[in-house]
């Protein structure tokens, strides 16, 4: 089994920063991707940011500019660095990560519990 732990969610005023930590743990093989995802009340659940094995990393076009993935391989972590905060980044954000057991096999997709982040104006 996989688990997946964020951190990191919080209150903070608009212009404001969080840092998101994501941490697997479990019996992983191989990560192939992680990435951030969020979804605000009666919204749709959307992509933030994503970053592959082979460093390829994707953002929503809505935090290009402001937030920052990265991912620590040796420690199966990911951050999600967000800065100039704003009230519709208020959401709860999850990590997902797909990755592939010891000795082989297929790539399955694990999701994190989600964190709460909440931006005031």
């Amino acid at each position: 089994q996989v688990q997946l732990a964020e951190s990191g969610g919080g209150t903070v005023q608009a212009g404001g920063s969080l840092r998101l930590s994501c941490v697997a743990s479990g019996s992983i093989g191989s990560v192939y991707a992680m990435a951030w995802y969020r979804q605000a009340p009666g919204k749709l659940r959307e992509l933030v940011a994503s970053i592959m094995n082979g460093g390829g990393i994707n953002y929503a076009d809505s935090v290009k500019g402001r937030f920052t993935i990265s991912r620590d391989s040796a420690k199966n972590t990911t951050y999600l660095q967000m800065n100039s905060l704003k009230p519709e980044d208020t959401a709860v954000y999850s990590c997902a990560a797909t990755i592939q057991p010891p000795g082989g096999g297929p790539f399955r997709n694990y999701w994190g519990q989600g964190t709460q982040v909440t931006v005031s104006s």
